[in-house]
């Protein structure tokens, strides 16, 4: 099983436009083969800060969804709402 924890800070009002471009990617990668738990999370002190959280059955998987075509047209008009972003990718050990 693989984790995603994929943590972005959004420009000043842009994490509302990232939401809604989110809501499809997330009504896709659901439907996606592979795919265990998909969702995204707002921190509760400060609303500019957006976390993915993802599970996956397999690396392949999550290889997969990442060259779907939803995914490679809608994170890169994400990617230029943030002023940064974090990605990490979790196997699991226990």
């Amino acid at each position: 099983m693989i984790k995603v924890v994929a943590k972005g800070t959004y420009l000043d009002g842009k994490a509302e436009e990232a939401i809604e471009l989110y809501k499809e990617l997330v009504f896709e990668t659901r439907k996606e083969d592979g795919c265990i738990s998909y969702s995204l999370f707002r921190d509760v002190k400060n609303s500019s800060v957006l976390t993915m959280i993802e599970e996956w059955e397999s690396q392949e998987a999550l290889d997969a969804h990442m060259k779907t075509e939803h995914f490679t047209r809608i994170v890169p008009i994400i990617s230029k709402l943030r002023i940064n972003s974090e990605l990490n990718i979790y196997e699991l050990v226990m």
